[in-house]
């Protein structure tokens, strides 16, 4: 099949080095640019941005961006990486949920349709990470009662024999798709939340983890409800190597989550085994081919029984599109960090170069996403998360420690 993707920029025709640095100063210059007093915006204002909702602070997108930012080794984007959590904080629900995004202009604050629920549990990874890095000093006792409320509204949500949160389907940041009950990408945060904060039942947590998502190899706890979840899969899943994308009462998704699997690798979730048993898997998926990383090893077509009559609204997650397949700059900035995360330096390395492409594309669009098989330009340009996924990426093949290696020490904020 011919591919298009709207040619390559004269950026990405740059020697490797040459390419990898302009990446470098072109991340830099997008973050700049999309943050102002309030935070960063999830992508550069526009008319289309601003129609699309764009031009606010979104929670997911600040905290992976506050990441970045502070890992930039660039003064201004370190003293501003936490202004869109603090942004954030200050529209937080009085259950404790934090907005799924802030519309800063209209003073409004959006918690999506069925409840967005990784919006809070990254606000919390951004407020302990930044703290842990003093950027600044004290943010975490600044924002204290707010980091209370937002364990608590999570923990309200918690099964309280599995000890892993529960939600419904297109409410996490994969927005139209169908993941419900147990979610894989949603729990890998909660379990690092929980490591970050001294929250209970951390190991059981983990060890129901592999349980659940992965029945294939570990035995889930001695509990008949589990046994009962955990044999639809056995039965009916194909892709054993990864980690099943979520497991609800009678079904399941084993589509291959590729976020899920690497956030997995990088938060302590998996064991060495698993880890290698998940990057095989992903390799010879070629999720990462030709610019990292494809978000679903097999999309989810419209004749399977998961997929959904929302899913082609404005024929968005159609098979191969957005979070149903396409390629995520932003996810491939994960990608490179869970192979230095595993020792497999050499290739992450080599993997920054064809994100810096993929960046590069239509001369530093930094774009949303790619369609998987076409690799068609889609989406939102001038992601701010694009240009944070990159910086964190470099700095994880670059030899520093890396980000997500030892939650910080911390005092208990909740009991």
């Amino acid at each position: 099949m011919r591919r298009r993707g709207g040619g390559r920029s004269r950026g990405a025709d740059a020697q490797p080095q040459a390419l990898l640095a302009a990446a470098r100063v072109h991340a830099i210059e997008l973050l700049r640019r999309n943050t102002g007093p309030a935070g960063v915006l999830a992508a550069s204002p526009s008319a289309r941005a601003r129609k699309r909702g764009y031009s606010a602070i979104f929670g997911r997108d600040a905290a992976i961006c506050a990441l970045g930012m502070a890992l930039s080794g660039d003064h201004e984007l370190r003293r501003k990486a936490a202004l869109g959590l603090t942004t954030l904080a200050e529209h937080q629900a009085p259950n404790g949920q934090i907005p799924k995004f802030v519309d800063v202009g209209r003073r409004e604050a959006d918690f999506w349709y069925l409840g967005c629920i990784d919006a809070t549990l990254w606000w919390l990874i951004g407020i302990a990470l930044l703290d842990a890095w003093q950027l600044p000093r004290g943010l975490a006792r600044t924002h204290a009662r707010a980091v209370s409320r937002a364990l608590s509204w999570l923990l309200a949500q918690e099964h309280q024999r599995f000890f892993l949160l529960q939600q419904n389907e297109a409410s996490d940041w994969a927005d139209i798709m169908p993941r419900s009950g147990f979610v894989l990408y949603t729990n890998t945060l909660w379990y690092y939340v929980k490591r970050l904060y001294g929250i209970a039942h951390a190991a059981a947590t983990r060890t129901n983890f592999n349980g659940l998502f992965h029945p294939f190899t570990e035995r889930l706890a001695e509990y008949r409800r589990g046994r009962l979840l955990a044999h639809y899969a056995l039965r009916k899943a194909r892709r054993r190597a990864l980690y099943l994308s979520f497991v609800n009462f009678s079904f399941f998704g084993d589509e291959g989550d590729v976020f899920g699997n690497l956030l997995a690798i990088l938060l302590g979730l998996a064991d060495e085994q698993a880890r290698e048993r998940t990057l095989r898997a992903l390799l010879a998926a070629r999720v990462h081919e030709p610019y990292p990383v494809r978000v679903v090893v097999r999309p989810i077509a419209r004749h399977d029984s998961l997929w959904r009559s929302y899913m082609s609204r404005h024929r968005q997650n159609l098979a191969w599109q957005y979070h149903n397949g396409g390629i995520w700059p932003m996810v491939g900035g994960f990608w490179v960090a869970a192979l230095a995360a595993c020792g497999r330096r050499e290739l992450a390395q080599a993997q920054l170069l064809p994100l810096a492409r993929a960046c590069a594309l239509g001369n530093w669009r930094f774009t949303e996403w790619l369609h998987g098989r076409t690799l068609t330009m889609r989406g939102m340009p001038g992601q701010s998360w694009n240009a944070a996924a990159y910086l964190l990426a470099a700095h994880c093949v670059s030899g520093a420690a890396q980000p997500f290696a030892h939650p910080a020490k911390r005092d208990r904020l909740h009991t």
